[in-house]
This record gives C-alpha cells, structure tokens and sequence, in this order.
C-alpha cells in the first residue's frame, strides 16, 4: 500500500486550506470505504484529509425539521432520543447497515458520497424529500437528494465541495413510511431494498414516494409508480399494477449476490409488502 498522509483539521477552513495547498488529497469521512479502496490499490491519494473532528458536521439538529450533519455516525442515528420518533424509516435503514463495528465508524454523508446502488441510507432520505447541502470556501448551495447520484461512485459534488448536512422537513402527521432490505444473509449488502411512504386520506392515497436500491446504477426513486399511486384509491388491482410497473422500471445487473431476473422479482415482492404494511393490510 502506497504511503500518505494524513490530515485532522479542527474547521472547515482548515480544511479548504488544506485541500487548495494538496488538490488530489481526498476527504475522508468514516473511511469505511475509501480506505478499503486504498488497501486494495484502487485509489492512490496523496493525502487523507479527515472531516470527523469538525464540530458541525457532526451534530443533529431537531427544529421543525431535522439537519443533520454529515459526519454523524450510523450509530448517533440509532441512539438520537428524538429521531425515531420524527423518522422512523430512517432510523429502521440505519439498523441494517452492515454490523455494530461498522455503524459505529461509518457516517451518514460518506454512505451517500460513496454513490454505491446499494447505499441503505439513500433509500430513505429520498422517500422523505431530502435536501443535500455543499459547502466551498466561498458559497453554499443546496439540491434535493434525488439530484445528489449521477452514477456508481459519481455525485453532484465538484473536487473542492463538502457535503455538510441533510436537511428533513417534518414529514405530515398522515404519512407513513417502511425500510425493507432483501440481502443473502443478516449484514450483508442488499441484493434489493426498498423504501416507501404513502400519505392516505381514506382509501386514497394523496402522496406517494418509492425508492429501491441494488437495481439500477444508482439509488432509484420510481417516479412511474408514485405516479401510478397518487390520487388514486389502492386497492388489490392496483398494488399488482405497481408491482409490475417497478419491476419493469429498475435496470439491475447479475453479479455474485443475484441475477438481474430475481432482483426483478425481489422488487415486485417488496413493493407489495411495504404498500400492505403501510396499509395494515394482511401479508397472505
């Protein structure tokens, strides 16, 4: 393994000084990922420069809505006294991200800088309408977190950007969401997920959100499918209309985890669950 060095700026203009005196350093977050890319001589940076001992960047704010810092561990996420309570589907997805070990050192924001198709923490965050914050020396600029995923280990971020925080509305009182994760065995990545959330007024359904994961390029919301569902009555019919229209709207690959057919059919499956979940309708 080539040597670097690494770097523990205390703010984030230290880190923006650090970055324009070594260009090619790469930000580091929990390091989950990034240095398993090193070990294995995928990636070659100069330097490392660490995020994790900038105070607001690892913080959870509650007011309204929710910002959290980009630093915060999966494991802050668990643990915060508030989250479950406003969140809960973000909260289930971070309990099956990878083992207590991992959770402990991986952060929100290196989850998703990492644009991984599998990436647990995207899921929810796009069936709640997030937003993704970056910050240079000199702006700011936020996007929704739809617009985050250009492609596999490719984001919106330009090379001097830091993704610094997600921003949650408060979601409706009638809203109701679910995490489901299909993997080979506990703790292994997702060979399909998905995450819903439906806002019903009786029998119809006035806002639907549907995002997978593991079949496409990146995390992929169904925009086909939250169409299908919205302002319409759910009935039987209709969640076999989604499912099928799922299935035909992902674009998965066959590796070592599954071939691209089953995770078609793992998709279809979890949509019709989470819809009855969400509904309290029997599984049978």
């Amino acid at each position: 393994m080539k040597r670097f060095n690494y770097y523990k700026p205390r703010s984030l203009d230290e880190a923006w000084e650090l970055k324009e005196k070594i260009p090619d350093a790469l930000f580091i977050a929990g390091g989950t990922d990034i240095l398993v890319g090193i070990k294995n001589g995928e990636l070659y940076p100069p330097a490392l420069i660490s995020l994790r001992s900038i105070p607001e960047l690892n913080s959870i704010k509650i007011n309204g809505g929710a910002h959290i810092g980009a630093l915060t561990t999966i494991s802050d996420l668990i643990h915060h006294p508030a989250l479950y309570n406003i969140y809960p589907v973000l909260v289930e997805a971070a309990k099956r991200l990878g083992s207590v070990q991992i959770r402990n050192v991986a952060t929100i924001g290196g989850n998703l800088c990492n644009c991984s198709p599998c990436a647990d923490m995207a899921l929810p965050l796009l069936v709640l309408d997030a937003k993704v914050r970056f910050q240079t020396a000199k702006k700011s600029r936020e996007i929704p977190i739809n617009e985050f995923f250009k492609g596999p280990g490719e984001t919106n971020l330009t090379p001097n950007e830091i993704l610094t925080g997600i921003i949650l509305e408060s979601p409706r009182k009638s809203a109701k969401a679910i995490f489901l994760k299909k993997g080979r065995v506990r703790m292994d990545l997702a060979t399909a997920s998905l995450a819903a959330l439906l806002e019903m007024e009786g029998e119809k359904c006035q806002k639907a959100r549907l995002a997978a994961g593991s079949v496409a390029p990146v995390p992929l919301r169904l925009f086909k499918v939250e169409a299908q569902l919205e302002g319409a009555n759910i009935t039987d019919k209709l969640v076999a209309e989604a499912q099928q229209l799922a299935a035909e709207s992902v674009a998965p690959i066959t590796d070592i985890r599954a071939t691209k057919e089953y995770r078609r059919q793992i998709v279809s499956v979890l949509v019709k669950r989470a819809l009855k979940n969400i509904l309290g309708w029997s599984q049978a």
